[in-house]
């Protein structure tokens, strides 16, 4: 299988779209993306969400004067809402991206496609959120796009929304997470497959660093590439988690250089570190050293 296409991302950044100081200091924690939000984070009453998409504007322009090489993306209302037909106009050119929200059906995906063409914004590379029950059952249909192979389809990037996926199982969230370890999972297998970015769970708790790198590990345990922040100090933990670290870099040097030691000496199997070293291995370490260099 071919290696994922989408770049690397290890961390997006959200805050709330009608807060245009909040908005202007995204980009002081080095987030991969940032994400200004017209969902979640403004509330759901239609003089709010306006208010909020004209604050987004306004950003949007400020960002791209002050800061042209971070990556903005809008996260709009959910497709079948009815907001997100307003949110439209709020989205400019100088976006990176969109953010589609709670998405449960290819038919939705595909209006919005539709929709983002009509005004011209072919350019903008989409993340789909997929945080209801019919999302993650769905998530292969709304990842994979058309026939053509990974990479091919409209979707670049996707995340998990942990919180809102148990509101809508009627599930509880606790503090081990078993509840979520399956559409956890699946997202990220299916991202892989995909050849889609993929962002692991909200870790909630803002103050607590030590929550936020257990959680992030597991994250990455499980396959992810990066980390949803919504405190700009969970920015530096994102990267942390999701970067590989100097050992790991040594180590995938060494496990490389012996294994071409060992075919130059006609050796089909060799041993490095007490422990055999099979085509799994080498894989990882190559995706280190492609890691490292992408960040450097």
């Amino acid at each position: 299988m071919s290696s994922p296409t989408h770049p690397r991302f290890r961390s997006a950044l959200f805050a709330p779209a009608n807060q245009l100081g909040v908005l202007q200091k995204l980009p002081r924690s080095r987030p991969d993306l940032a994400i200004l939000d017209l969902e979640d984070a403004v509330p759901d009453r239609p003089d709010a969400k306006q208010q909020a998409r004209d604050v987004a504007v306004e950003a949007q322009a400020w960002l791209a004067a002050h800061y042209p090489k971070q990556a903005v993306y809008l996260r709009l209302n959910a497709v079948h809402s009815p907001h997100f037909a307003a949110d439209l106009a709020a989205l400019r050119p100088s976006l990176a991206g969109v953010v589609l929200p709670k998405l449960e059906h290819a038919a939705e995906l595909e209006e919005a496609v539709r929709l983002l063409r009509a005004r011209g914004l072919h350019h903008l590379q989409i993340m789909a959120g997929l945080e209801t029950v019919a999302g993650v059952e769905h998530a292969a249909e709304l990842l994979q796009g058309p026939s053509e192979g990974p990479g091919k389809g409209p979707v670049t990037s996707v995340y998990f929304g942990a919180e809102d996926y148990v509101a809508d199982l009627g599930g509880v969230r606790t503090g081990a997470g078993l509840e979520v370890l399956y559409p956890r999972s699946r997202v990220a297998m299916l991202a892989r497959l995909s050849g889609v970015a993929a962002f692991d769970i909200v870790v909630t708790k803002l103050r607590d660093d030590d929550a936020f790198l257990q959680d992030a590990r597991t994250g990455r345990s499980l396959g992810y590439g990066g980390k949803l922040c919504i405190h700009p100090a969970q920015v530096a933990l994102a990267h942390e988690v999701f970067s590989p670290s100097p050992e790991e870099i040594k180590r995938a040097w060494a496990l490389l250089a012996a294994y071409e030691e060992g075919q130059q000496e006609g050796r089909g199997v060799i041993a490095f570190e007490g422990q055999m070293v099979d085509a799994p291995m080498l894989v990882r370490a190559r995706a280190v050293l492609a890691s490292a260099e992408v960040e450097a």
